[in-house]
């Protein structure tokens, strides 16, 4: 069958799923292309104006804001929800800014007046960080969506409500480049790349943070003075630490985002322990500072029908099977860690089962990779005939189409999602739970589990380097269930809990790193870890997501919020709250 053909399998909400796991402003003189370069005047807080690159300034470049909604308005109830409708707070003012200054007069104002406060780029937290009843000021970031070149920090700056798909587009159009974040494109940079993001491309170039070259935090000192920070990953940088802590430590904890620099460090400009500071060093093509995009794409899917022949051999077998290749096929600089690929294992309600992969078709033997990792994937597995379609995609549209990702519709926006890391494939019995879940009486055709090809490039990098301590994983696990009433809340709930809680039952419930699994994703936040109602393990929710690097992050806490004003469920505790 030709590609074509998946054109009547493509729109399905599950492939769109996948999309999203495969999850993973306005800054004056940031170029929107090479010709545009030229204008920037100065990094850091004092550049932090309106510009052409910025979706949120005015016919004139002025910077979107500040604009404060209170409940009255008429725009609260529209501008209250994230993604996820499970959680709507109720706070007492919502401030959309557009600025840094904008941004540190919002902080200051909830430091002085003793209010929670909140913030968010794009909305996408799985758990209510940002919905929480007890936040007071919700700081609104979606304005600040600049993307561009800045040729005084030798590095593309992008601002915290860029969406990822703007951050594509913007990159790809001006220098033919990208950078391995998320395939949902309605995800914003802000919380996506604290968080450790990855996606489609971390197999071959790593995780997001690899490249985070400087972050540009609004902190909160003791004193209550609110000020803008710029810290770097030089090591000489008296402020490291922050940066460090924004390769993964999550969002929401130290201060707010309001611009990343991103660029490799390891071509021959980049920054090192000897280098002289911002400002100073000469640059090359920025086109050389971060990996080439892909022309086109390499597709294919996989779909099984969940007939009678699906039986629960021929389904292990098929998990299994996946599994394994992963576990065979996933060192860092191999021509199979360009191939990623995501399985969606739908609840029998759903009818299907779907393997959905991609290649850079521009990749010497790309082909005959994904044919190999195709033919390892269904061998044996006995059941009915699938449906194979196979041909070949541009990326940008590929990568970018609206909506991508996105769980449910404008009406079903009710979700749970939980994870783990896997350093091998689950287990036997594992195997065996997931099928006794995935054809139970109880879950929907809106359930399921996805299996997340990951490693790769990931890997090549020490888990003390960046806040990403899991590093020597092969894929990723998402249980997960959408729905539309709140009605049905509880019912939900209890499946998917349920099932995570018994895929693990033998560590305590929850992905212990061992042999097996390596923990949770920060960014597939999931409050149930910190609950000793469904963790049993005696291990702490920090360490599930943080490993050894908690303690790190915790004297960072200390150092950049000591009055701990950004806090949220998850957030990390300061270190005298904690033995």
């Amino acid at each position: 069958m030709d590609w074509s053909a998946d054109e009547r399998l493509g729109r399905r909400h599950l492939l769109a799923r996948a999309g999203a796991v495969a999850v993973g402003g306005a800054v004056a003189g940031l170029a929107v292309g090479p010709a545009e370069a030229a204008g920037r005047q100065g990094p850091g807080p004092a550049g932090a104006g309106g510009g052409p690159a910025g979706g949120g300034g005015g016919p004139e470049g002025r910077p979107f804001g500040p604009v404060t909604v209170r409940p009255d308005d008429s725009r609260y109830d529209s501008l209250l929800r994230g993604d996820n409708y499970r959680f709507v707070g109720r706070p007492e003012e919502i401030r959309l800014a557009g600025s840094t200054e904008q941004v540190v007069r919002a902080v200051a104002d909830a430091v002085r007046s003793g209010r929670r406060i909140a913030v968010r780029s794009g909305g996408h937290c799985f758990e209510n960080f940002t919905g929480d009843p007890a936040v007071q000021l919700l700081l609104d970031l979606s304005p600040m969506d600049a993307v561009g070149f800045d040729p005084v920090m030798g590095a593309f700056a992008v601002q915290p409500g860029a969406t990822l798909g703007r951050v594509y587009r913007a990159l790809f159009k001006g220098w033919g480049v990208t950078i391995p974040a998320g395939g949902c494109p309605e995800v914003g940079a802000g919380g996506h790349l604290a968080g450790g993001g990855y996606g489609p491309l971390s197999r071959a170039y790593g995780s997001v943070v690899d490249y985070l070259h400087a972050v540009e935090v609004v902190v909160a000192d003791r004193d209550g003075t609110v000020r803008a920070v710029v810290a770097t990953r030089d090591p000489d940088d008296p402020n490291h630490d922050l940066w460090w802590a924004h390769t993964g430590g999550g969002g929401g904890n130290f201060g707010v985002v309001t611009r990343y620099w991103l660029r490799s460090h390891d071509t021959p400009d980049a920054p090192g322990p000897d280098a002289p500071g911002p400002g100073t060093r000469s640059h090359g093509d920025p086109a050389a500072l971060l990996p080439r995009a892909p022309g086109e794409l390499r597709r294919c899917l996989v779909a099984w029908t969940w007939d009678e022949k699906m039986t629960e051999r021929a389904f292990t077998t098929l998990l299994r099977n996946y599994g394994a290749w992963h576990e065979r096929n996933s060192e860092p600089g191999t021509p199979a860690a360009n191939l990623y690929a995501v399985l969606i294992a739908g609840h029998r309600k759903s009818g299907t089962l779907e393997l959905v992969v991609q290649i850079d078709a521009g990749v010497p033997g790309s082909d005959a990779v994904l044919t190999d990792f195709v033919r390892a994937v269904t061998a044996d597995v006995g059941a009915t005939e699938p449906a194979t379609l196979r041909g070949t995609m541009p990326w940008l549209p590929t990568s970018t189409w609206p909506g991508t990702g996105e769980a449910g519709s404008s009406i079903t926006r009710r979700y749970k999602d939980k994870a783990g890391y896997l350093r091998r494939s689950l287990t036997d019995p594992q195997l065996a739970t997931a099928y006794r879940y995935l054809t139970d009486g109880t879950g929907g055709a809106e359930c399921g589990l996805l299996l997340v090809g990951y490693g790769g490039q990931v890997n090549a990098v020490p888990p003390y380097a960046t806040a990403v301590a899991q590093r020597d994983s092969v894929m990723k696990a998402v249980y997960y269930t959408v729905w539309a009433d709140e009605s049905d809340d509880a019912a939900h709930l209890a499946w998917v809990r349920g099932f995570y809680r018994d895929v693990y039952r033998d560590t305590g419930g929850v992905p212990v790193p061992g042999e097996v699994s390596d923990g949770s994703y920060i960014n597939y936040a999931d409050t149930d870890l910190a609950d000793p109602a469904w963790n049993t393990s005696g291990t702490p929710w920090h360490a599930l997501y943080y490993k050894d690097n908690y303690p790190r992050l915790q004297q960072i806490k200390a150092r950049w919020d000591p009055c701990n004003i950004f806090r949220h469920a998850l957030a990390i505790e300061p270190p005298d709250q904690r033995p």
